[in-house]
């Protein structure tokens, strides 16, 4: 930049660049810390810290949020509902697909740098002396997600909220939210994933997962495989909690494709809701507002009360859902879809041949050392004329050609293109996309490629 556009530039541009440069310290700061691949199943080290911030996550009432596949999107419709209803809504989420403030929203938007800057450098010392405590125990000090959960508990109250929409990292029963107690307990759909740290059986996981049911919630599931919706129901029971079951006590009574997402009909816990537009794509989408109407209903009124059908439409309305079948680009279309493992492969699949009518799909595929990555190559099979496999940033990624051979193993050589670098995976599976009338390239298989894509199709100026 040269002196005279510095000249040119008002007071709060220096603010913003400030603000966005201390952002990014305290970021860098938080990845010092052992990352999120590697969760400690622990959660004194957490409530110690919030002891010594004086209990921040009491502040609020805490709608608390897990499963395997959909929690993210749930978790926002969640969110919508209630800013709807008039609340002023805290959520935290992850992971992130830009930037680490999307993970911490507060009423509706992401923390703001100021805030973000702020809540941390007043945390910080608190961090430090529980960091100080575990090194004497012989313990690692907090980890990433330990501290930045305690950073947006401090952020709610900061703030302050009404309602905090809370989703599980990973598992349930040792994640570092689960020092908060949550008044409403909602579980998406429960499949394999992260194996190696939650179970090798869904019934395992669920019992895992089960863990964030406190004494005399409200729980409510979408629905379950046998095995993990028993291992709900016996957590229920302990607790003494109520227990909801999509399919019996709430259903979705039909969806119907519609122009930008789709239309909805809900018979809730207290109410029957005909006619809702979600924009969203896919069935799974539709099985996610479900629950996240069921939920709320849970929440305001006790699941006794019927929401108001003008305000329940205005939420849902107008929630978004950030790399979830997002279209980013078009002349060709460009989808983005962030399904990490088979469960949400298959759901994808299946959207992709209901809400679309694409003759041929290239897909831009990279994922993760700890996925499934033939179960996610298998799902999509049926669906996709051409694999372009590459790899994102993440250090945890797959290397192109590992997984290259293994999709060639699985779809044969013809239809499999390796391209180490995800820029000239997107070129290509646009030009490829391009030769057809309705063709199409879609970017899947791990949370930092769809970022990365989003990120590479913005500098292109490819928009939707």
């Amino acid at each position: 930049m040269s002196k005279n556009d510095e000249d040119d530039r008002e007071p709060g541009d220096f603010d913003d660049a400030l603000m966005e440069r201390e952002a990014r310290e305290v970021y860098e700061e938080l990845l010092e810390r052992v990352g999120e691949s590697s969760p400690r199943p622990r959660l004194e080290a957490t409530r110690r810290a919030a002891e010594l911030l004086g209990e921040p996550q009491r502040a609020y009432p805490v709608i608390h949020i897990t499963g395997t596949n959909g929690k993210t999107s749930t978790s926002r419709m969640i969110e919508s509902i209630l800013r709807a209803h008039g609340l002023r809504t805290g959520m935290l989420t992850s992971p992130h697909l830009e930037r680490v403030n999307e993970r911490i929203v507060i009423d509706g938007e992401p923390i703001s740098n100021a805030a973000f800057v702020s809540n941390w450098h007043d945390i910080r010392p608190f961090l430090d002396i529980t960091d100080a405590e575990l090194e004497l125990d012989g313990q690692d000090p907090l980890s990433f997600f330990e501290a930045l959960t305690l950073l947006a508990f401090a952020a709610f109250a900061d703030a302050p909220v009404d309602v905090v929409v809370l989703e599980v990292g990973m598992g349930g029963e040792w994640d570092s939210t689960n020092v908060a107690d949550g008044q409403v307990a909602v579980f998406a759909p429960i499949a394999l994933d992260h194996t190696a740290r939650l179970g090798n059986t869904v019934a395992e996981i669920a019992r895992t997962k089960s863990g964030i049911i406190k004494p005399a919630a409200a729980v409510v599931s979408a629905i379950q495989v046998p095995e993990a919706l028993a291992e709900l129901a016996r957590a229920a029971e302990l607790t003494e909690s109520t227990f909801a079951v999509a399919g019996s006590d709430f259903e979705l009574v039909s969806d119907t494709v519609a122009v930008g997402g789709q239309v909805i009909t809900v018979k809730g816990l207290a109410g029957a809701y005909p006619d809702l537009f979600l924009p969203l794509f896919g069935d799974h989408q539709a099985a996610n507002a479900t629950l996240a109407i069921a939920a709320v209903e849970s929440f305001i009124g006790g699941g006794t009360l019927p929401l108001n059908q003008d305000v329940l439409a205005e939420g849902l309305a107008t929630v978004t859902s950030p790399g979830r079948l997002q279209v980013i680009g078009n002349e060709p279309t460009l989808l983005v879809d962030a399904a990490h493992n088979p469960h949400g492969a298959a759901a994808l699949a299946i959207a992709l041949a209901e809400y679309f009518t694409f003759d041929a799909v290239t897909a831009v595929i990279g994922i993760l050392g700890d996925k499934d990555a033939a179960g996610i190559l298998r799902a999509l099979e049926p669906t996709v004329d051409h694999f372009v496999i590459t790899q994102s940033t993440s250090e945890r990624a797959v290397r192109a050609e590992d997984l290259a051979e293994l999709a060639v193993s699985i779809v044969g050589p013809d239809r499999v293109t390796l391209e180490n670098s995800v820029e000239a995976a997107l070129e290509l599976a646009r030009d490829r996309a391009g030769t057809t009338e309705k063709g199409a390239a879609l970017v899947t298989g791990s949370i930092t490629l769809v970022g990365d894509a989003i990120v590479y199709a913005r500098e292109q100026g490819w928009k939707p």
